[in-house]
Parts: C-alpha cells; structure tokens; sequence
C-alpha cells in the first residue's frame, strides 16, 4: 500500500463525489467515455455512470473494484499502474479523473490518453500536508504549481487551486486542476456555481 493509499484509510470512506469533481464535471461532454485512475471504491466512477458517462474504473486492489460488479455503465480493471508499460497505451478518453492519487510517471501518459477536446479533473496532497498527517513522502506530495506545469502548452486551464483546506477533520494541503484539450472551443463554459 502506497503512502496516499494509507492516507486515505483514517477518513470515513465516502460515497460522495469530490466538491472539485462535481463542480467541473459539466464540462465532461454527455454520454462520453471516463477513466476514473486508482478509482479505489468507485465513488466518481458511480457519480459519471449517474450522469450517463461509460467508465472504466482502474485500481490495482481487486477487493476494492468488487464493489463495482454489475454497475451499469461501469467496466472495472485490476491493473497495476505503477510497474511495467502503460497498460492503457491506445485508448483515449473524453475525460480523465485522478483523485487522491499520484504517481508522476503517469503524467504523459494523462494528456496522451486525453481525447483531443478532453477534461481532465485532478485533485490530490501538494507539499505543506505533511504538517496536517500522511501522505507526508515527498513522492506522493505534489510540488507547487506542479498541476499546472502538467497542463502547460497541452491543456487549457479552465481552473486551479491549490493550498491549505480548512475545515477537514484535520487539515489538508491540496492542488485541484480542471483543464480542457486544445481543440476545445474558445471559450469553453463554466459550470454553473
């Protein structure tokens, strides 16, 4: 278990959606293809497949993707995304969902898997978390700006946070991103808050 997988098991597990993911999942075009990456139990791969989205839910714990079994609209994958070759190499979606999760190898691998007019919504620990609790390893901490430096020159930054949330059972430091492919029409619309 990775240190932001453990990270993860002192909260409640939730069934709801990220406030993040919500608000930017207009932007995901209806009827179009998710992947929800290191999805653990499947709380946005069930919150697209609501909203008429096809997701394919990729965690390495199969105990975990049990939980999907005769989801409609849900395809559920055991894969490892951490050793070997990308094992998506080919497909491509119309939006991509990362939560709670990092592992910067799979970067290019994000904007290559993006549909030319795309979403991608991710949200997860920046440094300055380690003095609220785990994950506290630098390597599943991103680095400021880090998500934007992601989206630089492939994306369209329609919005980004990053910073200390307050509020939380204990604190938490975070970056969030939502970002459109190139192709995207000028200006793309804003969900409504």
């Amino acid at each position: 278990m990775t240190e932001l997988s453990a990270a993860c098991a002192p909260h409640r597990p939730t069934s709801l959606a990220s406030p993040w993911i919500e608000r930017f999942a207009s932007l995901v075009k209806d009827g179009g293809s998710v992947l929800d990456l290191a999805c653990g139990h499947g709380r946005h791969a069930r919150f697209f497949a609501a909203r008429g989205s096809h997701v394919l839910a990729v965690d390495r714990d199969p105990t975990a993707l049990a939980a999907l079994a005769g989801e409609a609209r849900i395809e559920a994958r055991a894969l490892d995304l951490e050793t070997g070759r990308w094992p998506l190499a080919g497909e491509r979606f119309d939006a991509i969902v990362v939560v709670n999760y990092l592992h910067r190898p799979l970067f290019p691998h994000l904007v290559a898997g993006l549909a030319d007019d795309g979403v991608l919504l991710y949200e997860t620990f920046a440094r300055g978390n380690e003095a609220y609790g785990r994950p506290a390893n630098p390597d599943f901490l991103l680095e400021r700006d880090e998500l934007l430096q992601l989206a630089a020159g492939a994306l369209t930054v329609v919005a980004f946070e990053q910073g200390l949330v307050p509020g939380t059972e204990r604190g938490a430091v975070v970056q969030r991103l939502a970002a459109v492919g190139l192709a995207r029409p000028w200006p793309p619309v804003l969900p409504v808050r």
